[in-house]
């Protein structure tokens, strides 16, 4: 799900760069001491669990747990996921430092919109949880299929936006289960996005 370099025209890249350095810094002021280790632990699981890939569909997805990002970051899932990103991108060339802007857009979009869907209290708790877990990886990958199809690449890509349908059901069961995981052992956690 993350798009290459010379993919996306560099204009785009360019202006994605400027909008997330602007979340960037938005979205992750005044960090509280206290929050510093959280926010590092939760990057730390991004980065670690995007390296686990599935065969789906002719292709492999992994899971990226932006929405658990987003329910336990809150706004600050946006910083926490452009530094995973950020070492993927150097570590194992997942996208590239020129696209590195628009893709955590993408998948800081997704996990922004978990975090107010869980903010929401609509509904029980688990469900959210789900909800969360599966938006996270589908609007991700709703929006780079139109970026896609934009940029004249064909709509293929809302295929393979399809498919990821599957790794977003597993993403939301994989969230709905560490979030009961964490109200029976740490409720506490829950409760201190910012």
């Amino acid at each position: 799900m993350h798009i290459a370099d010379g993919i996306i025209p560099n204009l785009w890249c360019g202006a994605a760069h400027g909008a997330s350095w602007t979340a960037m810094y938005w979205l992750g002021r005044r960090v509280e001491t206290e929050e510093v280790v959280r926010l590092g632990m939760l990057a730390s699981a991004c980065f670690v669990i995007s390296l686990i890939h599935f065969p789906l569909g002719g292709t492999s997805v992994h899971l990226g747990l932006y929405g658990l990002a987003g329910i336990l970051a809150g706004r600050r899932a946006f910083p926490v996921i452009f530094a995973a990103l950020l070492f993927q991108t150097i570590l194992f060339q997942h996208g590239g430092l020129v696209s590195l802007g628009l893709n955590a857009l993408n998948m800081g979009t997704g996990a922004l919109f978990a975090a107010a869907l869980w903010r929401s209290d609509i509904g029980a708790e688990a469900v959210r949880a789900f909800l969360c877990g599966f938006a996270g990886v589908l609007i991700p990958a709703l929006m780079i299929a139109v970026e896609f199809a934009f940029t004249g690449y064909g709509k293929g890509f809302y295929f393979m936006a399809a498919l990821y349908t599957g790794a977003a059901v597993l993403e939301g069961i994989l969230t709905m289960a560490i979030v009961g995981f964490l109200r029976r052992s740490r409720p506490a956690i829950l409760g201190t996005a910012a």
